[in-house]
């Protein structure tokens, strides 16, 4: 399963991606928001054999990789959860990591619009939701241009690198995006 645009091809993520993924998931500035935080490209292994390998299991996270497709160059990764608390499998949560050098250039618009469009098409879910660092200003409007609204703010709820943090969460549901956002 695999998806292209003009610019990027998005695939299952491999072990083959594991140096890649760890140039940019080590970095500081990015890593302040992940709850993976690579030592190593083993440790990046161990995340990938970790990921199912079988799309929409309740209960798992499938992993994809972003591509820029003019370079070949693997730039950031999108993580879909699939969650065990609904019964019908119809809520995803998703999670998003974009090379720094690579921001602020609508790849993850891009990528983001097409998964989205696939969950929601070809997948029927009802619901999608993405957690999110409240300090994390670029991601909040990233998910805002997308057409998620802010459903909560958690004071404090998850213990994240040493210390207690806030936690927003923001969804669509599936006939906002096909009515408001998306064709």
């Amino acid at each position: 399963m695999e998806f292209k645009t003009e610019r990027i091809h998005i695939r299952p993520v491999s072990i083959n991606d594991k140096e890649l993924i760890f140039a940019y998931r080590s970095d500081p500035d990015t890593c302040k928001y992940l709850s993976l935080i690579p030592q190593s490209a083993d440790d990046v292994e161990d995340f990938i054999r970790k990921s199912s390998g079988e799309i929409n299991v309740a209960g798992t996270w499938f992993q994809f990789v972003i591509v820029e497709q003019l370079n070949n160059q693997v730039i950031g990764d999108i993580g879909i959860h699939f969650l065990d608390t609904d019964p019908e499998n119809k809520q995803v949560e998703i999670g998003y990591t974009l090379d720094r050098k690579y921001r602020g250039k609508g790849y993850a618009t891009e990528a983001l619009t097409v998964l989205i469009n696939f969950l929601i098409k070809d997948l029927n879910k009802h619901r999608i939701t993405a957690s999110i660092d409240p300090t994390n200003i670029p991601s909040i409007q990233l998910i805002e241009r997308l057409g998620f609204r802010k459903e909560a703010h958690f004071v404090e709820s998850l213990f994240f690198h040493g210390m207690w943090v806030d936690d927003l969460i923001y969804a669509i549901l599936a006939k906002e995006w096909i009515e408001k956002i998306r064709p």
